[in-house]
């Protein structure tokens, strides 16, 4: 049975950024800014942009415009790495034809290895860690008027969290509710470039989304490495479902979701709440990583893919209609045919709506790069696309049967690919095309599904929402 959910039209939507611009400093100096990784990157990303502007910095999407180029950087994958050392050694020429430019380089990566690629990249001017970047502003300040190159990588500072945010969006926003992760995943760089959990005091969060609900913000992504353990540490004591009562008593907020979601941790009372808070949507991003429990031992994840089952079987008894999405890694050492053909079957069983497979790569630092990387780069390639190929076909046959049946969308403008089309996304997270017009972005509306692609649907909006 579906809950119940907000079907009528919203207010206006007001189209504007929370941070504000003020004569102080920057002057006319423009910034670019590019993003690499996760959301928590995207929503640095923002307070970055937000301190800026407030001090008079203007952004630009043009790299040749900037008098400051800045690359928010993600060291979770070898790829993205590589993705941000190789736009930093594009930047090389740029410096040379702008001597006055600035470039710094701040995130996971410059957490990581920070002052190596300060010392092998000379045109570039400053890196600051994940715990330093309230204080990129002042950072640049230093770097203008000494004329030096800077590292700021503590890994214990108490990052001040920010007072403005130039959002990307105008009708969602990212919201921290907590920092950090003590999880140690035998993979994962996460805990050594992002520091101890911490959550956020309850009132400071629900304070920030009643003012993106007065400033016409429609829906909230809380994040934090592992929403499920928010609460730990706080006196008030409160846990995640306590948080999302209060952030669903919030008026003018119409949608919430959050990433990401441990299995170790997850809860009766959350699973309660995903089913009865009627803000909180039928989405849930739940990480499995493999398969095979010889492998989650080897990783560290704290269940076994029968612990793993029994809460998928549980959410979807209470939600029937949950989305699940989730992560997986092929080629982890040590992972036989036999263990991925596990996988596999899970797969089969499962059958998650969409799925982020990934090839193993090494990260120094962590359990699992004591391990020999023993999958042949060619052997992990085959199982990534045997999966992504079988992930397609379920979400396909999935996405079909919702031909037909109405689903509630929130229109978030028109599509990137055709701006004649809009597009929104569904409860469940489904991307979904179909003709609109600026009258209804911002808008809960009632979408007909009349064919679909594994990852969109495209159809027609009913005449009485608009």
């Amino acid at each position: 049975m579906q809950k119940k959910t907000n079907d009528k039209d919203m207010p206006p939507q007001i189209c504007r950024p929370l941070a504000s611009k003020s004569k102080r400093g920057g002057g006319n100096h423009k910034f670019f800014l590019k993003t690499y990784g996760c959301q928590m990157n995207k929503l640095d990303s923002e307070a970055i942009a937000g301190a800026l502007s407030e001090l008079g910095y203007e952004m630009t999407v043009s790299e040749k415009e900037a008098d400051i180029i800045l690359l928010n950087t993600c060291s979770v994958r070898d790829l993205a790495e590589k993705k941000a050392l190789g736009k930093l050694g594009l930047l090389k020429k740029l410096k040379k034809k702008k001597g006055n430019l600035l470039i710094g380089l701040a995130g996971c990566l410059a957490q990581h290895k920070g002052e190596e690629i300060l010392k092998k990249n000379p045109h570039l001017d400053f890196v600051v860690g994940t715990r330093e970047i309230d204080r990129i502003p002042e950072l640049i300040a230093e770097a203008v008027e000494r004329k030096k190159r800077i590292s700021a990588l503590s890994s214990c500072r108490e990052i001040k969290e920010p007072s403005s945010y130039l959002r990307a969006d105008n009708i969602k926003a990212f919201v921290y509710v907590m920092r950090g992760c003590e999880n140690y995943c035998s993979y994962c760089i996460v805990p050594y470039v992002r520091g101890p959990e911490k959550s956020r005091p309850s009132k400071d969060i629900v304070s920030e989304i009643k003012s993106l609900a007065d400033s016409g913000y429609k829906e909230v992504c809380l994040l934090g490495q592992n929403v499920n353990s928010y609460g730990r540490g706080l006196k008030e004591g409160i846990d995640f479902s306590g948080l999302l009562e209060k952030i669903n008593s919030i008026e003018g907020i119409y949608r919430i979701r959050f990433v990401t979601s441990h299995p170790k941790d997850i809860s009766e009372k959350l699973i309660d709440s995903i089913a009865d808070l009627d803000k909180v949507c039928e989405s849930i991003h739940f990480p499995l990583q493999s398969g095979s429990d010889k492998i989650l031992k080897l990783m560290n994840r704290g269940y076994d893919l029968s612990d793993y089952i029994k809460i998928v079987d549980r959410l979807r008894g209470q939600v029937p209609d949950v989305s699940i999405s989730t992560d997986i890694i092929v080629g982890f050492p040590g992972e036989t045919e036999e263990d991925f053909n596990r996988t596999v079957k899970t797969f089969e069983e499962i059958r998650f709506d969409s799925s982020f497979i990934f090839k193993y790569s090494h990260r120094g630092g962590t359990a699992a790069s004591r391990l020999e990387d023993d999958v042949p780069f060619d052997v992990k390639l085959e199982r990534n696309k045997c999966l992504l190929s079988l992930q397609g076909e379920i979400s396909q046959k999935k996405n079909d049967c919702l031909i037909g049946e109405k689903q509630e969308v929130l229109v978030e403008g028109p599509s990137r690919k055709n701006i004649k089309m809009y597009t929104g996304r569904t409860r469940q997270n489904k991307i979904a095309i179909f003709p609109g017009c600026d009258d209804i972005k911002g808008k809960l509306v009632s979408f007909i599904p009349e064919r679909a692609s594994p990852n969109v649907f495209y159809g027609k909006i009913e005449n009485s929402k608009l």
